[in-house]
């Protein structure tokens, strides 16, 4: 199969075009052949060397969706998609025609999704469904504050607290783009800057605030909560150590989480990835923008465009 791999850490120079053995399926695991995997930002920072657990030689990405050639018998030639904190670090990635998964890590994809935009959901969408649902246990009715509400996270942050029936404040240096699927379920915007707070205040607060940001955004995050208001941190942007006020955080009784798809496996991401499935299917989110498509022999462009900043996801095709 045709594959793109790394031996050493760097840029995308770093990557190479390569043909490896098609993986063989054992009685535990399925074979996808893939038709769309997506860049990640935190692919493009394995490449470098950012986490110390990968192991070399590596193909890499985490994202796919395709469908099953070889595995149980219930699941040939099903649709499937997949996300995991696994795959590309320590078990070969996304960014190759074939993958071997465990049958456990074997989800559905929607079937209002093409493999394109299926593949363009995996770690945002479960790590923001991670820390809305499962950490913060967002019910409808409450209000939602997403700092970074313009990127991929925050975006799909948006969607799944509109589907629950909340109230969404996005808190971004820029408003998102409004003919974004996110742009267009905003309540309210506010610009991130030293009158934020109390500008959420005056809306009347956040019941959760998912800080997509975190570092310089920490200390806002925690003055948007509300008494008793729940606190989502995925990030560290600009500055990994905070200072905040803790007799203000104990008095309003702030509970702080953090969330990390990247203890998440393959096989722990397909529970999440079969319930976003069905939220998919019933018309309440909607696929992300795709800003560009390469084929596999152009990967190391995609890397350029993702390490680039570029708006939007970047897949790749197979």
């Amino acid at each position: 199969m045709k594959a793109i791999q790394f031996n050493a850490f760097g840029g995308p120079e770093v990557l190479d075009l390569v043909d490896l053995p098609t993986p063989t399926v054992d009685a535990d695991s399925a074979i996808v052949q893939e038709k769309a995997a997506s860049v990640n930002p935190s692919d493009v920072k394995n490449l470098s060397g950012h986490f110390g657990h990968t192991t070399l030689p590596r193909i890499p990405g985490r994202d796919f969706s395709g469908v099953v050639t070889e595995g149980p018998a219930e699941w040939i030639g099903a649709e499937v998609w997949g996300t995991g904190g696994d795959i590309g670090f320590t078990r070969d990635g996304t960014h190759a025609q074939f993958i071997k998964i465990p049958v456990g890590a074997l989800s559905r994809k929607p079937r209002t999704l093409t493999h394109e935009q299926a593949s363009a959901i995996g770690v945002n969408f479960v790590v923001a469904w991670l820390g809305v649902v499962d950490y913060a246990q967002l019910v409808a009715g409450e209000t939602v504050a997403v700092i970074g509400a313009s990127g991929g996270v925050g975006g799909a942050v948006v969607q799944i607290a509109k589907s629950r029936g909340c109230k969404v404040i996005a808190v971004d240096r820029h408003a998102p783009d409004a003919d974004s699927p996110a742009g267009r379920l905003l309540d309210h915007y506010v610009p991130f800057d030293e009158h934020a707070a109390e500008r959420v205040k005056e809306l009347g607060g956040a019941d959760v605030v998912y800080d997509a940001v975190g570092g310089v955004a920490f200390e806002t995050a925690l003055k948007l909560a509300k008494w008793r208001g729940r606190v989502v941190e995925i990030s560290a942007t600009g500055k990994r150590r905070v200072e905040f006020d803790v007799i203000d955080f104990y008095h309003n009784e702030t509970q702080l989480f953090g969330a990390d798809s990247a203890k998440l496996g393959a096989a722990d991401s397909a529970r999440l990835m079969t319930e976003l499935a069905s939220v998919f299917d019933s018309g309440a989110l909607q696929a992300p923008s795709i800003a560009q498509t390469f084929p596999l022999d152009h990967a190391r462009d995609a890397y350029v465009a993702v390490a680039g900043g570029t708006r939007g996801r970047v897949v790749i095709t197979m």
